[in-house]
Formats: structure tokens, sequence, C-alpha cells
């Protein structure tokens, strides 16, 4: 596994860059639709960069996905979340029926979700399960059973996991974004589902950044002060633990299996080269192990929403995320992709649709003045 993973980091290291050409025809083609120049703000930065990730000038982004990672966690045991865990395994069934926040979005805009098991606690039925990701050129409706165990250790305690288990689940999460690919989607998102998992995503952050654990915990679903502060000295205790050791032994000493799948996800958007929505927190989090392990993986990224968990600002500004809108979320799943997948269609439909000052018939003489004095 350990080789597999550095194969993986070798050719996202060499192959993972934008394509420069396309980026430069891409921003030359911005300079001359008929609009003041930079007019349409960052709706003409996403289109470049997707230009820079396919290689195209002109992209749609029709065919969409999100990947959810579901899984448990043990530092729950510590009174640190305020669910309990039979959200997780309810929630996970939920997301196959259209019942929760994202996959009603995703089913009124008719994007497809991967929900994948990485180790949820209670039992779900035989009959929800299947080994295969892609059913007739399109992903499974049913729940992936990738189950690494039921939850994983209670981190307060010792590792959550071993350094091989953060390994498989990582490959997990690359295989995840394979399957994406070879189904043919444009654009992906990465969600999550795992009661006890901002406390793992805290405990992740505050290892890899430095940041001082009350900089980085927030009450998630609705911690009360006595859990807040409990939860406030595990992840500065666990955070300080993992110093000086590499990413992979920082998810296995502190993360969940559903964190580790996911930066193995955003590293296989890089790896197959598809566009990847972060959503709020915990997937921020994710991303920016990914970062840490591939920095070019960072190319590949598309910002939604800033969410309302305050280690989320630390994260993104690591990453160098740009988020499009604050809506005052904080829900997870990938809620965010969806409302993000419609910003970069609707950047990608103007880069199309546009025409170019001549195609218009329109003398851009008038905007000479404006472009010398840099007035836009």
């Amino acid at each position: 596994m350990e080789n597999r993973l550095k194969e993986i980091l070798k050719s996202i290291a060499a192959d993972g860059t934008l394509f420069e050409d396309a980026v430069k025809a891409a921003e030359e083609r911005q300079k001359v639709l008929a609009k003041p120049t930079g007019s349409l703000g960052e709706l003409e930065t996403i289109s470049v960069q997707m230009a820079g990730i396919t290689g195209k000038i002109k992209n749609s982004v029709q065919k969409k996905a999100i990947i959810i990672m579901c899984a448990d966690n043990g530092v729950v045991s510590e009174g640190v979340a305020s669910a309990p865990q039979s959200v997780t395994l309810s929630q996970t069934i939920n997301f196959t029926r259209g019942l929760t926040g994202v996959s009603s979005m995703a089913r009124y805009f008719g994007i497809d979700l991967l929900v994948v098991d990485m180790g949820v606690k209670l039992p779900i039925p035989d009959s929800l399960y299947t080994d295969t990701a892609v059913e007739n050129g399109r992903l499974t409706s049913k729940i992936l059973k990738r189950s690494l165990g039921r939850g994983t250790n209670n981190l307060a305690a010792g590792p959550a996991m071993t350094r091989e288990q953060a390994l498989e689940a990582v490959l997990e999460g690359i295989k995840a974004a394979e399957a994406v690919k070879a189904a043919g989607y444009d654009i992906m998102g990465i969600g999550e589902m795992g009661i006890g998992n901002t406390t793992t995503s805290s405990c992740v952050l505050a290892a890899i950044t430095g940041s001082k654990a009350a900089d980085v915990v927030g009450r998630g679903g609705g911690l009360n002060d006595e859990g807040l502060a409990k939860k406030t000295k595990i992840v500065a205790k666990a955070a300080a633990a993992c110093e000086g050791n590499d990413i992979i032994d920082i998810l296995a000493k502190v993360g969940g299996f559903d964190i580790c799948a996911m930066t193995g996800a955003f590293l296989g958007a890089a790896y197959c080269r598809i566009p990847v929505v972060v959503d709020g927190y915990i997937s921020a989090v994710a991303a920016l192990a990914a970062t840490k392990m591939a920095p070019n993986t960072v190319n590949f990224m598309f910002g939604s929403h800033i969410s309302k968990e305050q280690g989320y600002k630390i994260a993104a500004d690591a990453i160098g995320l740009r988020p499009y809108f604050n809506l005052g979320m904080r829900l997870g799943e990938g809620s965010g992709c969806p409302i993000s997948f419609n910003i970069i269609e609707t950047a990608c439909a103007a880069m199309n649709g546009m025409a170019t000052f001549e195609e218009g018939s329109i003398d851009a003489d008038y905007l000479s003045e404006a472009e010398k004095g840099n007035f836009f």
C-alpha cells in the first residue's frame, strides 16, 4: 500500500500542473469577451482554472457527482458530540433515499451520489450494500461497502487506527475518485457523515498547522459549554502527540476513516484530473491533508461555502482555497457542493456562450482609458 500511494503521489507531482497553454488561451478569451475586463470577477477565474484542468477553453459540467464518506469515531465516548452514533447509521441510509440535506439538493439538480461506508458502527442491512461503485454507467444508488471496522478507536486513549488502516482508507478514496472518472463525470464534490468528526478534523488541523486547539475547535452539531471545554482539551493533547509525524501517521493517530478516505478522494481528483469541490470544515481539513501530501492537488480544487466552524478559515487559508459564498451553513454532508456546481456551471456558460467584441460588433476602444488607469 505504501508503494502504491508513493506511485500516485509521484504521478501527481509530475502531471498535476495546469495546462499552461489552455490557461493562457482562456485568459486571452476573457480579455476579448464583450464586457469590461474582470467584470465577471470570480467567474472568470473559475473558467480559466477549468481550462487549465481539462486543456479545453470551453468546458461542460453536465454530469456531476458527490462522494460521501461515512464512518463513526470512537472519541464520541468522551462526550464530545451532541448527537448519538445512531445518527451516522440513519443518515448514511437516508442519503440513498434522497432524504438528507445534500441528497435532496442532489435529487433536484440531477447530481449522483456515491455513498461509501468506511466504518459505520451500527449494522447496515445487507440489502442496502453493494461492492460495485458504478452500475450501468452511473454511480450506484446503494451504499458502497468499504468498511474498515465498526468505527475507529478512541483517539483520546490511543491511536484512532493503525497506519495500515489509514493507508487503506486513503487508497479507497482514490479508488472512489477513479470510479467517478471512469463513469465519465465532469466534476465531483467531497462530503461526509460521521458523528464526532468535527473533533477528529480539529485534531488533524491542529496537528498539521500547529494551531491552538481553542482556535480550531467549534461546537459541531450543537455541543454545550461543558462538552466544548472537554473537546478542546482532547484536541490539544491529541494534536501535541502528533508532533513530527507525517500526514498518514497524523491521520492514523487522530483522524477518522471518513477523513482518510476524503483525503484520498482529493488526491484521486488530482490523479485523474477531475475538478473537485471542497465542502465545509471537515472537507477542507481533508483537502489540506491532501495538499500536504501532494501540493498539486490544489490545482483541481474549487471552493464552496464559508463554514461557520471557526477552524474552516484556518484550513482554507492554509490551502489557499477561495470560498464562493456565505450562507451561514454548517451541515456538512457535501451540502455546499450542489450550489458550487451551479456557480462553476455559470462560469463555464459565460465563457462558452458570450460573444467577443468582434462577434458582437462592439468597438472596444472605449475601454482603453480605463485599462490604462487600471480603473476596473
